[in-house]
C-alpha cells in the first residue's frame, strides 16, 4: 500500500491522495472534498494554503480515510456525516440513502405546484431530505413523513430537529400510518426503492453502502409504487397530487402500473437534467 510522507503539504496530500484513488478506480475528487471537509476550508482557501504544513491529527486521518475510501468503496458522506441537498447540510450515516441531485429535480416539481396549506406525506424519508427541505420552502404546509426503519427515523428527526423544521414522522410501511390515524394528504411525494433485486451485482461498491431497505424493489423494481398506489386508492379522498422519483429505465413500466390501478389517472413524466426519465406525476 502506498504510504505518504509523515509530515506534508497541502499540495502533497492532494497529488497523494488523487494518484493513490486514480491507481483504485477511484475518482480523484473525493480525495480533494475530504481534505476541504478536515480542513473546513472552501477550494479557493486551500489553492491559497497549497505550501502549508497540514496538521499531525488531520494528515493521519485524511491517509486513513483516502486509504478506506479506495479499498472498501465506502462513500465520502459516511466519513463527513454530511451531504448537502437544496442548499442546506444533512446528517447522514449508514443508516440512511445518501441523497442524490435528481431529487432535487422532485422538489421542484411539487413546489411549481403545491397551494398554500396544503398537506404534504414524505413517503419512505430516509434521512428526511424531501419532508424536511418542503417544509423549509413553504413554512405554512403540514409535512408527515413515513418509513419502516426506526433507525431512518432517527435521522430523520436529528435533521429536523437541527434544521427546525416541525415535521411528523411516523413508523410504518408507506402510507398505512397514515390510513392508520385517518390523516388524509393533499400531496404524496416519494422517492421509493425502485432498483429491481437482481440487478445487485450491477452496482458498485460506493451504492451498496447505503440500505438496502432503501435500494431494492421486488417485482422488476415496481413494488414500492404498486404498493404506495393501492395505498393511496384507499384513502378517504384521493391526494391531489402524487409525486415519485423513478429509476431512469422506468418511464413507461411505472405510468403503465398507475393507470392499470387507476384508468382515470392523468399521468405526467418528466426528466431530469440529464434527458432521463426521472419523475411520474400522478393525479
Amino acid at each position: 500500500m502506498n504510504k505518504m510522507e509523515k509530515t506534508f503539504t497541502v499540495r502533497g496530500a492532494r497529488n497523494w491522495a488523487s494518484s493513490f484513488l486514480e491507481e483504485h478506480n477511484r475518482e480523484a475528487r473525493v480525495g480533494e472534498l475530504m481534505l476541504l471537509h478536515l480542513l473546513d476550508a472552501k477550494k479557493h482557501q486551500i489553492l491559497m494554503r497549497q505550501t502549508e504544513e497540514l496538521p499531525e491529527g488531520v494528515s493521519h486521518t485524511f491517509q486513513k480515510w483516502v486509504q478506506e475510501h479506495a479499498e472498501t468503496g465506502k462513500p465520502l458522506e459516511h466519513f463527513t456525516k454530511k451531504a448537502e441537498f437544496y442548499g442546506r447540510d444533512f446528517y447522514v450515516d449508514h443508516r440512511v440513502l445518501i441523497p442524490r441531485p435528481e431529487t432535487e429535480e422532485l422538489i421542484e416539481a411539487v413546489l411549481s405546484r403545491i397551494s398554500p396549506n396544503m398537506s404534504i406525506v414524505d413517503v419512505g424519508t430516509g434521512s428526511g431530505i424531501i419532508g424536511i427541505t418542503l417544509k423549509s420552502e413553504l413554512p405554512e404546509t403540514k409535512v408527515y413523513a413515513t418509513d419502516l426503519s426506526e433507525d431512518a427515523l432517527e435521522v430523520a428527526q436529528e435533521n429536523a430537529n437541527a434544521l427546525e423544521s416541525e415535521v411528523h414522522f411516523y413508523k410504518g410501511n408507506f402510507l398505512e400510518p397514515l390510513l392508520e390515524q385517518k390523516i388524509n394528504p393533499d400531496i404524496i411525494v416519494s422517492n421509493p426503492p425502485y432498483i429491481p433485486v437482481n440487478n445487485r451485482s450491477n452496482l458498485s461498491n460506493t451504492v451498496l453502502h447505503d440500505p438496502e431497505l432503501a435500494l431494492f424493489a421486488e417485482k422488476d423494481g415496481l413494488a414500492a409504487y404498486e404498493a404506495i398506489a393501492n395505498q393511496a386508492l384507499q384513502l378517504d379522498e384521493k391526494p391531489q397530487l402524487i409525486a415519485f422519483e423513478i429509476g431512469h429505465d422506468q418511464g413507461e413500466s411505472v405510468p403503465a402500473l398507475l393507470n392499470k390501478l387507476d384508468p382515470n389517472a392523468h399521468l405526467t413524466v418528466i426528466q431530469d437534467i440529464n434527458k432521463k426519465d426521472r419523475i411520474v406525476l400522478w393525479k
